[in-house]
């Protein structure tokens, strides 16, 4: 089944970009096609989180029929299976018949994915990609205001009927969690409304990785690694537990 994902979150430093592309190779890794299109106008950086460069086009360049999908996407060196689209540097008007034109390429072209990253808060691409948006992933961390901002774009997307919209906790501190520095999972859970998707742990190799453009599924197999796996396997509808950390 064609799966549009967008991926959003209430407030910047959620790891949205890092989830997105990690998320993105596992399942490239797993043998899906994955289109994968960074949303976020004018501060666009999951190129660097995928440790690609040289980007021509943009999704506005493909939805106004500039150019093909088939030309404007850039495949991933370590999984070929896996093509980037980028952000324009400024968001142009465009209409749910074009945004339904460029998910038609895709679906053409055979992917089996495409994963939105969205830019953070309540900007003009989440509303333009809910348009054609058949799930939605809100990434929050535990602290009050992450969680408070999960809950307001869990409610937009609501009203743009998206139907299946579920929640990953990122950035988990376990020693925080343990000694009750930082909120509660199941608190959190409560307030944003949502179905757990995954938790992921706070990862330096996420960072590291990050930015030297290295792919973290290929230098680590534990940790933050192993969460991204598992997210992209529940996506795939497999019955996983939920992550102990």
């Amino acid at each position: 089944m064609f799966k549009v994902i967008l991926v959003a979150s209430g407030k910047g430093g959620t790891g949205k970009t890092s989830l997105t592309a990690n998320v993105a190779c596992a399942l490239a890794e797993n043998g899906h096609r994955v289109l994968a299109i960074d949303a976020d106008s004018g501060l666009r950086n999951l190129d660097i989180a995928l440790g690609l460069n040289n980007i021509v086009f943009t999704f506005a360049d493909v939805a106004q029929g500039i150019v093909p999908l088939s030309r404007a996407a850039v495949p991933h060196p370590v999984f070929p299976a896996l093509c980037l689209l980028t952000a324009p540097i400024t968001l142009p008007p465009l209409s749910e018949a074009q945004m339904k034109h460029l998910m038609q390429q895709a679906k053409d072209m055979g992917f089996d994915y495409v994963l939105v990253d969205g830019p953070a808060g309540l900007a003009p691409e989440i509303s333009l990609f809910a348009l054609v948006a058949t799930q939605g992933l809100v990434v929050t961390m535990l602290d009050e205001a992450s969680v408070r901002g999960a809950e307001c774009i869990a409610r937009m997307l609501e009203k743009k009927n998206i139907i299946r919209i579920r929640m990953v906790v990122n950035r988990v501190r376990p020693n925080l969690l343990r000694h009750g520095a930082m909120g509660n999972v199941d608190d959190a859970m409560d307030k944003v409304g949502l179905q757990l998707l995954g938790l992921v742990p706070e990862d330096e190799s996420v960072i590291a990785c990050g930015s030297s453009g290295k792919c973290l599924l290929q230098q680590k197999r534990s940790g933050a690694s192993t969460a991204f796996r598992n997210i992209a396997q529940r996506l795939d509808g497999i019955r996983l537990p939920i992550m102990r950390i």
